[in-house]
C-alpha cells in the first residue's frame, strides 16, 4: 500500500486558481449533487454548510436544482474571489454567502445546519479526523453529514491509471493535481477509524467509482 503523501500548501495563487477553475468538473459536481438529493429532501429553509467550497462551483450546481440556504467556507482566498464572480454570474448571491475559514474549527454554534456537505477537501487536509468532527458537530439532530472524497490507491501503477483514464485532455497541470491528491488522500480503513466514535446513525462508508469513496450519516 502506498503511504499518504500529504499535498503543497493550499492555492494562493490566482493563476492556479484560475486554471482550477476552468477545468471541466461538471460531471463530479452534478453526480454529488444528485446523490445528496437522493438522500435528503432541500427546500428554500434548509440550512447548507460547504466546507471547502472551492470556487462554489457545487452550491451553484445545488442552487440550480433546489432553492436552500447555502453558507460555503474556503481557506484560500483567491479561491472564493473566483467563486463570488462565480455566484454572481449565476445569480445566487442572496442564497449563497461565501466566507474565509478553516473547516476544521469554525466560529459558528453547535446545530447550526440541517445538511453539512463537502467535496474532495478531506485528502488536503493535515489531519482530515478535524473535517469529520467539526461537520458532525455544525448538524443539528438529524441533520445529514454527506462527504465525498478521493480513495488512495494501492500502487504507483493503479495512480497513474487514474491520471491517464481521467485527464484526457492532457493538461499536465490537472494530471499534476490529480495525481497529487490520490497521494494525499485515504483508505476505506483510514476512513472509518477517524468516524468510528461520531455521534453518527446510519453511516456509510462507501466506494462510489473507482476513484472516490463517500460517506454519509445522520445526526444523532
Amino acid at each position: 500500500m502506498l503511504p499518504r503523501t500529504l499535498e503543497p500548501e493550499v492555492m494562493d495563487e490566482q493563476d492556479e486558481v484560475d486554471a482550477y477553475d476552468k477545468m471541466d468538473h461538471s460531471e463530479v459536481n452534478s453526480r454529488f449533487v444528485t446523490d445528496l438529493l437522493a438522500r435528503r429532501d432541500v427546500s428554500p429553509t434548509t440550512r447548507v454548510l460547504d466546507l471547502g467550497t472551492g470556487t462554489a462551483l457545487i452550491p451553484i450546481e445545488l442552487l440550480s436544482r433546489q432553492k436552500c440556504q447555502v453558507y460555503a467556507i474556503d481557506f484560500s482566498e483567491p479561491m472564493l474571489a473566483t467563486g463570488r464572480k462565480n455566484v454572481a454570474a449565476a445569480g445566487f448571491e442572496n442564497e449563497i454567502t461565501l466566507a474565509t475559514g478553516d473547516a476544521t474549527s469554525l466560529p459558528l454554534d453547535d446545530g447550526s445546519f440541517d445538511i453539512a456537505m463537502s467535496n474532495t477537501l478531506a485528502h488536503h487536509l493535515p489531519e482530515p479526523a478535524g473535517l469529520f468532527r467539526e461537520a458532525t458537530r455544525l448538524l443539528a439532530p438529524g441533520g445529514l453529514l454527506f462527504i465525498r472524497d478521493l480513495l488512495r490507491p494501492e500502487t504507483e501503477a493503479e495512480v497513474e491509471r487514474l491520471v491517464a483514464l481521467h485527464v484526457t485532455n492532457g493538461d499536465p497541470l490537472h494530471a499534476q493535481l490529480l495525481r497529487q491528491s490520490l497521494h494525499a488522500s485515504m483508505t476505506l480503513v483510514e476512513i472509518e477509524e477517524m468516524l468510528q466514535d461520531l455521534p453518527l446513525d446510519d453511516l456509510h462508508i462507501e466506494q462510489t467509482s473507482d476513484r472516490h469513496v463517500t460517506i454519509s450519516g445522520v445526526r444523532h
